[in-house]
């Protein structure tokens, strides 16, 4: 039924006449006649009659009108309600967020995300290389990714692209390990040893790999892991070296050096499709996001 013809049965039905309704309406008398007809033949029945040199609503037409007040009003309450997701955080926002950044981020964001009621999230973990982000953009509202620093930009044409954080990669020795009192450590010092590393493809494996090109040094690769916390483990217990996120390594069981001379680390950012920050609630969560990645780095 087509809402417009319904809204002028009740104007006819408040203003009393077809040239009054016509004039609340801004059209001709003329439209409101055809309008009405149109909406007779669309349900079939005889929703006015001649009165005089007027018309009047039938009694299917009062039982219409009645109805059509309240099919207005519920439009009217959603409309209102929309209104509140085009200015106030509401609502579920679906996020898919890569292991490790969601051990380093998650907590702390679901406890920002407590204190705005009537605003949801909706996480996935999932291990992602930067290839398959366009895609996870169509299931997802934002999805928190990594590349290397090295690696091209996400093409922003049809993508939005916030940039939550630079995160040093340092190199990771068990406790016991010859390098363990340093703070830093040359690349060329680690030729001979034993690299636990992640599948190819992912951001962690480019920047060995880069690091190869600009050094000359191929470091041997023994294992790959995508869990940072199995490697941790793994190096803990004497089985490789790895090249792991600064802010989330185990300091407790692992020493943590610094690659000299060398720019190594990975890019974290948020990635959104074109036009859909303009929803409140997702811009709430970048930004969630956005404070939460600079708490990590703040003084002290």
């Amino acid at each position: 039924m087509d809402i417009a013809r319904l809204r002028v049965l009740r104007e006819l039905a408040d203003r009393g006449s077809v040239t009054a309704a016509a004039r609340a309406l801004h059209c001709t008398p003329s439209a409101v006649s055809q309008q009405i007809k149109a909406l007779q033949v669309e349900v079939g029945l005889n929703l006015t009659e001649a009165a005089g040199r007027g018309l009047r609503l039938t009694d299917a037409g009062r039982l219409l009108v009645a109805r059509a007040d309240e099919v207005f009003a519920a439009l009217e309450r959603a409309e209102a309600e929309l209104d509140t997701y085009r200015s106030v955080p509401r609502g579920r926002v679906r996020l898919a967020i890569f292991p490790s950044a969601a051990l380093m981020l998650l907590p702390g964001l679901l406890r920002r995300i407590e204190e705005l009621p009537g605003l949801e999230l909706d996480v996935r973990d999932i291990d992602m290389t930067p290839p398959e982000v366009p895609a996870l953009t169509g299931d997802f509202d934002i999805v928190v990714t990594h590349r290397d620093e090295v690696a091209d930009p996400f093409p922003t044409g049809r993508l939005e692209v916030t940039h939550l954080l630079r995160e040093p990669l340092d190199v990771a020795v068990p406790r016991g390990h010859r390098l363990a009192g340093r703070d830093r450590v040359e690349l060329t010092e680690l030729a001979e040893e034993r690299w636990i590393g992640v599948d190819v493809g992912y951001p962690v494996d480019d920047v060995l790999r880069s690091l190869a090109v600009r050094t000359g040094v191929r470091p041997r690769v023994v294992y790959r892991i995508n869990d940072f916390r199995i490697t941790e483990a793994l190096v803990a217990a004497g089985q490789g070296i790895a090249l792991l996120p600064r802010h989330t390594m185990d300091r407790s069981r692992l020493a943590r050096l610094e690659l000299a001379g060398i720019r190594a680390a990975r890019h974290i950012e948020a990635v959104c499709r074109a036009g859909s920050i303009t929803r409140p609630a997702i811009t709430t969560v970048l930004d969630l996001m956005r404070l939460e990645a600079e708490s990590l780095t703040a003084p002290g």
